[in-house]
């Protein structure tokens, strides 16, 4: 699997180089050959209408959740505008928000290529003189209500995990500059004394600005620049559910996952450090932050069935909550669907 996974990996990484690269239109892959998650999904409609297949399988039901996540089309990558960093394609804009970005950044930080790419001005030579350089624009693109939810954390740009940053921005703009952003998600569970186990779930505030009211991880936040994956879970515990220290330590790093969506029209491409947090039953999380709305504790088959039913979880939840399924063996390879399942919990967004 570490080996497809890989291939799978470069495969990903040179097709979206291709995409931001000045030969779009001529490079990018045929909309047949690039949406496998649609064929596959009519193959299984297919064979229920017909009547070969009687029930889906419970991978197979689940199949459209992740497809949720991974919306991104070969047309959506021709018609994205490349945004070049220090010479390397960190990013893709759509065309609006590129005239929006070049316009309120100006000459001194961004200049317009003729092939139409963006690219960080030349006479910018650090990260920070670049980062500088630019966050005066990403603010008066907020104060003009383009860029929303102002969160006041920054996030790195950069051409793959453990790599020096580019460039560092708010992390509000990432989704519209199209950059690789990073997070933590710790999935919170119990084990009751019959070995069954039960999943804490929370409910996300209705004034979020993402995904108000939606269902989500016991703790879940972006990674800002220059802290740790384990920092960062050890924060969020305390401040989403009130995890005392001591016990978000002992949260165990369990995998990634990663996908490619199309997000209000963004190019939005995360990858999430995965993390299980076995907790005493007699735990109970308690918001403090203002985030979530509520905890509840279900069982993990009725989470399950949540997930296959309706859309009540934060789409990217599902894809960590279903690795968390199979990696403890809630969904097995004896199940159709199984092997394309799996496989799409990971693109190469590194």
């Amino acid at each position: 699997l570490a080996v497809c996974i890989t291939r799978r990996g470069v495969y990903m990484s040179r097709h979206l180089a291709r995409a931001l690269s000045s030969s779009l239109p001529s490079s990018s892959p045929s909309p047949s050959s690039s949406s496998p998650r649609v064929s596959r999904a009519s193959r299984i409609m297919s064979r229920a209408s017909a009547g070969a297949v009687a029930t889906l399988s419970t991978p197979e039901r689940l199949q459209a959740r992740v497809d949720a996540c991974n919306t991104i089309t070969a047309a959506d990558y021709a018609s994205y505008v490349p945004f070049i960093v220090d010479g390397h394609a960190v990013g893709a804009l759509q065309p609006w928000f590129a005239d929006a970005l070049v316009a309120a950044c100006g000459s001194d930080a961004l200049e317009r290529s003729s092939d139409g790419a963006v690219r960080t001005s030349a006479s910018l030579t650090t990260p920070d003189a670049r980062s500088a350089a630019i966050a005066p624009g990403l603010r008066k693109l907020h104060d003009d209500g383009v860029i929303t939810g102002w969160r006041d954390e920054i996030f790195p740009c950069t051409m793959g995990y453990g790599r020096e940053p580019l460039l560092r921005v708010e992390r509000a703009a990432a989704s519209l500059l199209g950059v690789r952003a990073f997070g933590v998600h710790v999935n919170g569970f119990v084990t009751l004394a019959n070995g069954e186990r039960e999943l804490w779930v929370a409910k996300r505030a209705k004034d979020k600005q993402t995904f108000p009211g939606k269902l989500d991880h016991l703790v879940a936040g972006g990674l800002p620049d220059g802290m740790a994956p384990s920092v960062c879970v050890v924060k969020e515990c305390g401040e989403e559910a009130s995890v005392p220290e001591w016990l978000a330590k002992q949260a165990k790093p369990v995998g990634v996952v990663s996908y490619a969506m199309n997000y209000n029209g963004c190019c939005k491409r995360d990858v999430l450090f995965c993390y299980d947090l076995e907790l005493p039953e007699d735990f109970v999380p308690v918001p403090d932050d203002g985030e979530v709305e509520s905890f509840e504790r279900f069982a993990v088959a009725d989470v399950i069935e949540r997930m296959a039913t309706t859309e009540d979880f934060k789409p990217n939840c599902c894809l960590v909550i279903i690795d968390f399924c199979v990696r403890h063996g809630y969904l097995t390879p004896d199940e159709a669907g199984y092997i394309q399942l799996v496989q799409s919990l990971r693109l190469a967004n590194d």
